[in-house]
């Protein structure tokens, strides 16, 4: 045992490293009387590894006799947190190399599951809780990475159902010598069909090509820097997007018309009546609508071609 952990566990006596025994706790700690027994831990991150699984016994026998929301607990719990931070950093080791998601941020989504074993573990149930704690820890790591790492979002039961098809397609094809048909992976999952269909339509959002690839992958490398790309191939002009010119410049010519025409306009491209249906309603001759509706007509024309 180090000297630093021997003043930590020192219950009456009082470190200099930043560790002291009960003697030094909070007021509020000492006038409770549940914390006599802890050590109090300016710096729970610096303790060892194995000292820290030592400790972790004493801060969690403390802990399920403790009030949560009290200060005292609140001391137990942070500590814990923070001496049991080298089992996420083990386990975030593990994905560092899955291509996707930074390192800091796996590490904070491993602190969750930590926190969460924590606040389930038992002491009476005699398991280690490094033993109890990584799978809680991994298994947030690899839920962050199956809600995070898709390009394209898809539902929970798709991305399962690509993890189960990858599987059945690479041990089928070691059974039948060859690729297997979607009626066979149906029957090997003992689901129907039209799920085999879309769990791999969905697969392929797992990855995103992008629109600057060559379209002939064979002359993918730097010799087919001047080669057609995705993008020029892929697409057409939208013609929805010179109606949307169109509408906002004639937007502030409606609003110089006055209430009469602008109903006359509604009326012909908004309800599509007819001239004699407008004139009844406006109780004038058709003849007079069609003046108005020509004279409005070419003043908005204009009013747009002199805008342009």
């Amino acid at each position: 045992m180090t000297a630093h952990t021997a003043r930590t566990t020192g219950i009456t006596g009082t470190g200099t490293t930043g560790v002291t025994g009960a003697a030094e706790l909070p007021d509020a700690a000492r006038r409770a009387g549940d914390t006599d027994r802890l050590p109090w831990i300016e710096d729970a991150g610096k303790i060892a590894p194995r000292d820290a699984r030592k400790l972790s016994k004493l801060f969690f026998d403390r802990l399920q006799v403790l009030e949560e929301g009290t200060p005292e607990h609140q001391y137990a719990r942070n500590t814990l947190i923070e001496m049991n931070l080298s089992l996420v950093r083990f386990a975030a080791g593990r994905f560092r190399n899955r291509g996707s998601g930074d390192m800091e941020d796996i590490v904070q989504v491993g602190t969750i599951g930590l926190i969460k074993a924590i606040d389930r573990f038992d002491l009476s149930r005699e398991v280690e809780f490094t033993s109890f704690a990584v799978p809680y820890i991994v298994g947030e790591i690899k839920r962050f990475f199956r809600d995070t790492s898709w390009a394209v979002h898809v539902p929970r039961r798709l991305q399962e159902l690509r993890v189960d098809l990858a599987k059945s397609k690479e041990s089928l094809a070691g059974d039948l010598d060859r690729d297997p048909t979607v009626p066979e992976l149906a029957e090997h999952l003992g689901i129907e069909e039209t799920e085999v269909t879309e769990g791999i339509v969905a697969s392929n959002g797992y990855t995103a090509g992008s629109l600057d690839m060559p379209t002939d992958t064979s002359q993918s490398g730097r010799h087919n820097a001047g080669g057609r790309t995705f993008a020029d191939v892929l697409g057409e002009p939208d013609p929805a997007l010179e109606n949307v010119e169109n509408l906002h410049t004639l937007a502030p010519l409606l609003g110089e018309l006055d209430d009469r025409e602008r109903r006359i306009i509604d009326m012909r491209f908004g309800q599509e009546l007819t001239q004699a249906q407008i004139g009844a309603e406006l109780g004038i001759s058709q003849m007079h609508v069609s003046r108005l509706l020509s004279r409005m007509l070419h003043k908005l024309r204009s009013g747009m071609l002199t805008q342009e």
